[in-house]
């Protein structure tokens, strides 16, 4: 019997995955992160790649609980498929855990390197490869855990989300080194690397404060914008007995927003319109005059459409029309979710569209921003939010604003929307640019230049709110470089196992 219960080092190590799974919405208990893997670091040595695997299942299963809501309520998936497939997504992500912690070992079994000197570089250097690998799934990386935590933030314009993440599992690896020293006789205490840990989080800490004392939101530019909340239910969204409905909820939604606040701009979320605009007709038509009746311009989400000789290109759009129903221009999302708006491989996977219901078969956009009274606005549909090289991208074409518009109803009542809004305040302060998110059934909100929130609307019920936001960005040194310093952890990391290959020869 005994032979089946888990030993001390596989409970330690998913007590690891558990307590820092708690650090992310919901509850987000942020402090545990500072300690969360010292369990898992104790114990690594002893089986390096499975008890890292173990963290990782543990960590991403609890937090991407909800891809079994996705799958069975929206996608029909039968509930055993669907536990198939979210422990088989939990695995992989698990996977980039063991290679952290195996490397880590390895470097200091056959280098004598420390945890704290090459755990936090191929930390990061794996998250940093998990935003591209199969299409890339960045979700809840280790620093996104202190996404409340104002002053810390701040440094994401200075090196990313990749910065924090350096510094908590650097303070982990300190921390269990030092755990790891009292335990022998002529333990080495990690003293010089507590100092950089200590300078680095009071250097962090200390330059948030410096930010945020110098009023980093505050623009000369001024916009109101209004963001709409319908509150559709996920089940009748696309019916076309509920298409009018719909629109008279947006509409009306709008309208009220407009008489108590006036604002300039008026946003609707992805996919809000449930008809192809560009084909007309009468529910079109009452798109179109909204922005008159409400003296303000008119952002959407719809489907859209592209007749090419090979055939047609379904595009997941946000159209923008002015004050006078006049259409601006319309951006098309450009990172499409697998298995949500397309199927990868599709010739080598035929009986996906079996298992999941209704996938659509969508082509990717460009960068376009879209013109508004002499600014521009890029657009950032649904989990676009989640990559920090889109948002850099649209601010380095000259975007004043970012608007994320999303339809999070798929994820339920669940912590996968608070876990959404977390990553898209980091696209803020990365760029020092205001975002704007309207969220079907939720979490619509404004985010300043400095992650503050404003304006946040509760879940699954409908809402309009409206903020006067700053136009214009303030790109800092991690907008202007880029993952300069996250791809140069990827290049160590590789000369690290090949050294540890010549020594082990």
């Amino acid at each position: 019997m005994r032979r089946f219960l888990p030993d001390a080092t596989t409970l330690a190590a998913g007590a690891a995955g558990g307590l820092l799974a708690l650090a992310f919405p919901r509850p987000d208990l942020d402090w545990l992160a500072w300690g969360a893997l010292v369990p898992l670091l104790l114990v690594m040595h002893r089986r390096p790649f499975r008890s890292g695997f173990t963290a990782g299942l543990v960590f991403f299963a609890a937090i991407l609980y909800w891809v079994n809501i996705v799958m069975t309520t929206y996608g029909k998936m039968h509930p055993l498929f669907s536990v198939i497939a979210w422990l088989l997504l939990s695995a992989y992500l698990a996977l980039f855990f063991a290679a952290a912690t195996w490397t880590a070992c390895r470097l200091k079994e056959s280098c004598g390197y420390a945890y704290s000197l090459t755990l936090p570089v191929v930390w990061v250097a794996l998250e940093f490869l998990r935003e591209f690998l199969l299409t890339g799934f960045p979700w809840a990386s280790i620093g996104y855990s202190q996404h409340d935590s104002a002053r810390l933030l701040q440094s994401a314009d200075l090196f990313g989300v990749y910065g924090l993440g350096y510094l908590l599992v650097l303070v982990n690896a300190v921390a269990a080194e030092w755990l790891l020293a009292r335990r022998r006789p002529r333990g080495r205490r990690p003293l010089a690397a507590a100092a950089v840990a200590a300078v680095l989080l009071a250097a962090a800490w200390g330059y948030g404060q410096w930010r945020l004392g110098g009023d980093p939101d505050r623009r000369d530019d001024r916009l109101k914008i209004a963001v709409v909340q319908g509150n559709i239910p996920q089940d009748v969204k696309w019916l076309p007995e509920f298409q009018q409905e719909t629109v008279a909820i947006y509409r009306d939604l709008s309208l009220r927003a407009a008489r108590e606040a006036q604002p300039g701009l008026i946003i609707w979320p992805e996919a809000a319109t449930p008809f192809f605009y560009q084909e007309g007709g009468k529910l079109a038509a009452e798109v179109t005059k909204l922005p008159q009746e409400a003296g303000a311009a008119l952002l959407f989400g719809s489907p859209a459409y592209r007749k090419e000789p090979g055939g047609v290109r379904y595009l997941n759009s946000a159209y923008l029309l002015d004050a006078d129903g006049r259409e601006k221009g319309r951006s098309d999302k450009i990172h499409l979710v697998p298995f949500g708006e397309y199927v990868p491989l599709k010739r080598f996977l035929p009986f996906i569209d079996k298992i999941v219901v209704g996938i659509g078969d969508f082509s990717p956009g460009t960068i376009n921003p879209l013109p508004l009274d002499g600014h521009k606005l890029g657009v950032l549909v649904c989990y676009e939010a989640i990559f920090p090289e889109l948002a850099r991208e649209w601010v380095r074409q000259g975007s004043g604003l970012l608007v994320n518009i999303t339809n999070d109803a798929w994820f339920g009542n669940s912590s996968a929307p608070w876990q959404h809004l977390a990553m898209v305040r980091f696209r803020a302060v990365e760029n020092r640019v205001w975002v704007a998110r309207a969220a079907n059934t939720g979490i619509s909100a404004f985010i300043a230049p400095s992650g503050r929130l404003h304006a946040a609307t509760g879940l699954f019920v409908p809402a309009a709110a409206t903020v006067e936001v700053g136009l214009g960005a303030r790109p800092g040194l991690y907008a202007r470089m880029g993952d300069l310093i996250p791809a140069l952890f990827v290049a160590i990391s590789v000369l690290w196992l090949v050294q540890t290959r010549k020594k082990l020869r």
